[in-house]
């Protein structure tokens, strides 16, 4: 982080009248162009930097795309498990959440169809699935674009940690293999470096640019200047890359460590899922019935564990919790299974 200080300390010494001055609320022009090659080349996004809109991270963009796309009431179809906060937006603004299974290709698009093929969106994370980290297979990406084509629905494709895989380039996106522009596209730099950054982006289709932007408008007027103009200079003088470069090789230790000290504590009494991607596994303890009691209970001892169960919209049917490292040193990993696996038995 000291390269960021000293970014920041640039910035402020050299600080224009512009930047103190309400923006564009689709954000800086110069970010959204460098996002955009950035998302073209690493990501496989098609985009034109007028379709960037440059927001205070994921949540934000999730909560801004329900507040365009969707009506009160409207179905939506979300990852069952899934990431917690968008049945929270999807509730707060009033639409009908529709838990969709997800096995090991991703969201199960015919038991979609099955459940409502009337559901006028569907938010899932296709390269690496939260909580249990799986990709969606090609199969059911074609599938799942050509039901939002038939049906005159949106894909929300949240990318929040694809720059992280560990034994195979980055999955390119889904918003990739859209020809019909039914993918809102959804990224964050606050996972990737540290989240008190709160800066992400979406990826507009073209025609729902003008309606994004007079409802960002009405929300905050614009982003922050000074992280955008922050991350411009990050990104365009080489830091982002070498940074992605350093951090790769340390989170992969950290997942492999992670894998071995939970197999040697648990063995065959515990399922560990995930792709060798992101900064989480899922651990799955089938005799467990209540992982948020047992979670309250861990953090009297200091240790954070966020419950598999609270990523369900409906009933839980497992149990268990997603263990990041993302903010845990490899040296600590051990030690802290093992405290698990104590608090388990």
């Amino acid at each position: 982080m000291d390269i960021w200080s000293k970014l920041i300390g640039r910035y402020s010494r050299r600080v224009q009248v512009k930047g103190l001055q309400y923006g564009d609320p689709m954000g800086l022009a110069e970010l959204r162009e460098t996002i955009a090659v950035y998302l073209r080349t690493s990501r496989g996004v098609r985009c034109e930097a007028r379709q960037i809109m440059i927001v205070s991270g994921s949540q934000q963009a999730l909560d801004l795309t329900t507040r365009v796309l969707l009506d009160g009431g409207a179905p939506a179809w979300v990852e069952e498990p899934g990431y917690w906060l968008v049945h929270q937006v999807l509730r707060s603004a009033g639409c009908d959440v529709v838990p969709v299974p997800v096995d090991a290709d991703g969201l199960d698009v015919a038991t979609g169809i099955a459940i409502n093929r009337k559901a006028r969106a569907a938010f899932v994370a296709p390269s690496h699935q939260y909580p249990l980290g799986v990709t969606m297979s090609a199969t059911r990406r074609l599938q799942l674009l050509e039901w939002a084509q038939c049906a005159g629905a949106w894909i929300v494709e949240d990318d929040y940690d694809s720059e992280y895989r560990y034994t195979s380039n980055p999955i390119a996106a889904l918003q990739g293999m859209d020809h019909d522009e039914r993918v809102i596209y959804v990224g964050t730099f606050s996972k990737v470096m540290f989240p008190s950054l709160r800066l992400g982006y979406i990826v507009i289709p073209s025609d729902l640019v003008e309606r994004f932007a007079a409802m960002r408008q009405s929300m905050d007027l614009c982003p922050s200047h000074i992280p955008q103009a922050v991350m411009l200079d990050f990104i365009r003088e080489g830091h982002f890359a070498r940074y992605l470069r350093r951090m790769r090789p340390i989170y992969a230790e950290r997942r492999r460590i992670l894998g071995t000290e939970l197999e040697r504590a648990f063995g065959d009494r515990a399922q560990i899922i995930g792709d060798n991607a992101g900064m989480h596994l899922a651990l799955v303890l089938p005799k467990l019935r209540d992982d948020q009691t047992l979670a309250a209970r861990a953090a009297k001892d200091s240790l954070w564990l966020s419950p598999l169960s609270a990523s369900y919209a409906g009933e839980a049917t497992r149990h268990g919790f997603v263990l990041g490292f993302g903010n845990t040193r490899a040296a600590q990993i051990a030690g802290a299974v093992r405290q698990l696996r104590k608090l388990a038995d």
